[in-house]
């Protein structure tokens, strides 16, 4: 089991953020030889980087998983379309989905997997960065540092079994105190840059197209100063 952490796993120049564990999520991990674990919980969630070239048939894809492209083109493909996914583009692959996969040499993603409790939701689902958004709830107010903002979200995958959400988000600039962090979540900045205090005090500063994950009652406090767009997965 992963303690709770906060980490960025890529960066905008398409170069991972750290060397992290190699290995198979489980038995029937696709990906088992290309794949790096930051992080891999007890209730399923995982978080990582896929660093390869390959070319891959699944007849039954065996995780709901979220990816976003930092280096090279990947192909998606299912019963139904085909994703030609470049930097910066992001999509989810349903569990139990008839996929194939080609990836270019020098083709780097960072992820986020559910491998327990998720639908048999098979099919594949692009997620637009510039998705019409509507108006969301704040962070708490006894949390805020100054004026609450304004945000917005669109939820573009759900999973009702799990309580899985896959999206966008955005806000104007805030700042709010340290506090457990309720959910597990990997955010990709489409626009924008945050820095995360963690419970050490060490500053985590992630900027325009890098990808963060927070796990599930990590410590960490939120400052912002500019507009921020994210691709989210939270569980």
């Amino acid at each position: 089991m992963s303690h709770p952490i906060a980490l960025l796993l890529a960066y905008a120049d398409g170069t991972p953020a750290a060397a992290f564990t190699p290995g198979a999520l489980d038995s029937s991990d696709p990906f088992g030889n290309v794949r790096h674990v930051a992080y891999r919980g007890d209730d399923g969630v995982s978080a990582g980087f896929v660093q390869a070239s390959v070319e891959l048939v699944f007849e039954d894809y065996p995780y709901t998983e979220m990816l976003v492209v930092h280096a090279g083109k990947v192909s998606l493909q299912d019963e139904q379309q085909t994703l030609e996914l470049s930097v910066g583009d992001s999509a989810v692959i349903g569990r139990g989905t008839a996929l194939r996969v080609q990836a270019q040499a020098g083709s780097l993603w960072a992820f986020c997997t559910l491998n327990q409790g998720a639908e048999h939701k098979p099919g594949l689902t692009q997620l637009d960065a510039r998705a019409a958004l509507n108006p969301s709830q704040a962070p708490d107010a006894q949390i805020l540092i100054g004026p609450a903002p304004q945000c917005r979200s669109f939820n573009a995958f759900a999973d009702s079994a799990s309580n899985l959400l896959i999206g966008v988000w955005d806000s104007t600039p805030y700042a709010r105190r340290s506090r457990p962090h309720k959910v597990h979540e990997l955010m990709h900045l489409i626009e924008g840059s945050v820095t995360l205090q963690l419970a050490d005090g060490a500053e985590l500063k992630v900027n325009t197209g890098d990808t963060v994950f927070v796990a599930q009652g990590a410590p960490c406090a939120w400052e912002s100063n500019v507009y921020v767009r994210k691709l989210y997965v939270v569980k």
